[in-house]
Order: structure tokens, then sequence, then C-alpha cells
């Protein structure tokens, strides 16, 4: 990876893929890199975050998102603090305002986990602390960054490889568009009508292209597939959208990835999914349990790459 290592981060939060440069995204993996190579031969990490405090507001449900971020605080010295939403109502019992001035005060770093995206902008609108966006419905910024940091890791250079997410544009693949935007990438979502990647967001994703990336929407999966580097999918029915999945299950059919889709990528095209998966869904068991599935070196990259996001966005890198 070329180097690109700037004095400071220059962002103060990560909300959205719109909160980072392509410098920004080089030198969260850099920073990645060295920390996960320094653990790897050592067995631990510089404590560069020690007696720093990490608060974790959670309305949804988590197992990488949690563990990932409280095992990787402890990696670098800190600590974690975990709340949900059976204890308070963000901006019901309290306004996002007076959450945001009471937590600036106790941590030294916010990561929410929410429905609505406006929290979050709110949060960090108000907190004098850097604010991570931990997945809204909008945005999955913190697994998009994981994600090209693994198809990097398996494959050397982002710029001219196809990454193609295949099933409904939602918050995985709007980050995922700007990530792979930022980074050189031609990114295609396949989608069934109706469940398309919206065009205001192909075209801010387009706005956004550097080093000759592509974006592109599209319902021909089998035609968007081909020559892929990188085949991605998500669950067909998200957290609070429970009540669609039979309407969503008969919708996208034709979009799960099996081995006949997987034949018409590459030969070495790798496999990723975001988790938790649905098997038989959106992808089979052949496929993801299969030679060119990476799926769990990018669940614990998630880890890896927050660790460095926290430690720059706290100016310890």
């Amino acid at each position: 990876m070329r180097s690109f290592m700037m004095k400071s981060f220059r962002t103060k939060d990560l909300v959205s893929m719109e909160s980072l440069t392509t410098a920004d995204i080089i030198q969260i993996f850099e920073t990645t890199a060295r920390q996960k190579k320094e653990r790897a031969k050592k067995g631990t990490n510089k404590p560069v975050l020690q007696g720093k405090t990490l608060g974790m507001i959670f309305e949804k449900a988590s197992l990488r998102t949690r563990i990932s971020f409280e095992v990787g605080m402890l990696h670098l010295g800190g600590r974690a603090i975990y709340l949900d939403q059976t204890n308070f109502k963000l901006g019901e019992r309290e306004s996002v305002y007076d959450v945001a001035k009471n937590m600036e005060r106790f941590m030294d770093i916010l990561m929410l986990r929410t429905f609505s995206h406006q929290a979050i902008l709110d949060m960090a609108r108000h907190a004098s602390i850097p604010v991570i966006n931990g997945l809204s419905d909008d945005e999955h910024p913190c697994q998009a960054l994981a994600d090209l940091y693994t198809i990097m890791e398996h494959r050397g250079e982002l710029k001219g490889r196809k990454l193609v997410f295949v099933g409904d544009g939602n918050n995985v693949a709007t980050s995922l568009a700007y990530a792979a935007a930022l980074m050189g990438m031609h990114f295609v979502c396949a989608s069934p009508e109706g469940y398309t990647l919206k065009q205001e967001i192909v075209d801010k994703a387009r706005s956004m292209a550097v080093f000759g990336a592509t974006v592109e929407a599209t319902t021909d999966v089998r035609e968007a597939v081909k020559n892929a580097d990188c085949l991605y999918t998500d669950v067909w029915a998200s957290m609070g959208q429970e009540k669609e999945k039979e309407i969503r299950a008969a919708a996208f059919r034709e979009y799960q990835i099996n081995e006949s889709l997987l034949a018409l990528a590459r030969p070495d095209c790798l496999i990723e999914h975001c988790l938790p998966a649905h098997r038989g869904e959106e992808i089979t068991d052949g496929v993801i349990d299969g030679p060119n599935s990476v799926v769990f070196d990018e669940a614990e990259n998630r880890m890896h790459v927050q660790k460095a996001v926290m430690t720059l966005l706290l100016g310890r890198g």
C-alpha cells in the first residue's frame, strides 16, 4: 500500500464514509496493518489509549459491533462502557443534546449503533468528543472499511478492483459505494426492482470517485457479477424489516450468492458478508464456507480497523 501518512487525522468524527477522504482511509489502513502486525508478533499492542474510555450506545442488537469495539479498546489499554436503551431512550427520556453534553464530561469517545442516522449526526454536532457510527439505518462505515481492508489483505492494490454487492441497496451497500469510490474501485449494486441503491447515493458516490472509480446500480445480477474480484451480500430483511421477510424472500430469490452465480465471477473472486448470515437464503453454505470466502477474516478485521479509527480520532496515531 502506498504510504500517505499525514501529521494528524483530519476528521473529528466517523459518522459516514462521507466524513473521510482517500488519504484518511489510507491512514486508517496503514494504522490497522501496523497494529495488527504488532499484536500478531508480540501478543499485545502498545497501550496508546491507556486511561481513555469508550461509551457505546446501542439501540440495535449486536454481536460483532459490541465485541470488536470493547475488545479492541482493551487491546489498546482503554476501557469500554456498554449503554443499552433499556435504561434510557435516546431523544426521549433526554434530548440528544443533553446526552451529548453529559457523555463528553464522562467519556473520551462515543460509538452509537442506532436506527436513526440523524441521532448520530446530532450527537457528533453537539458532543466535543469524537463520535463513531457503529451502524445506522443509513450507513455502516466501520463495516465498509473492514470489508475493503480485507480485500486489500488478500488481493493487494484496491484500485481497479471490481466489488459487486448482491442484495438490498441498504446501509451497507451505501457505505461500500462511497468507500469503493474513494479507493478507485468499480462498485456495482445488483438488486431486484424496488430495492436498488437510491440514485442520489449513486450520484453522490460518483462525485466522490477518484482514480477512475465507477459506481453502478442494476437489476441484472448475472451481468453484474461478471469479472468480479469480490462478491458481497447481506441479509434480505434487516433489523426493523422483519414484517417484510416473506415479501423480500420472493423478491430476492434470484439474488442468492450460490455456486452458479460465483462461477460467473473471476476464479479467485473473494466472498464477503457483513453477518449475521441467513444460510440458504442470501448465500449458500457451499459458498460462505468455500475456499473463496473471507467472511471470518472480514469479521475479525472489524476489530482491527476500529482500533485504528479510535487511535486516530483520539490523536494517538
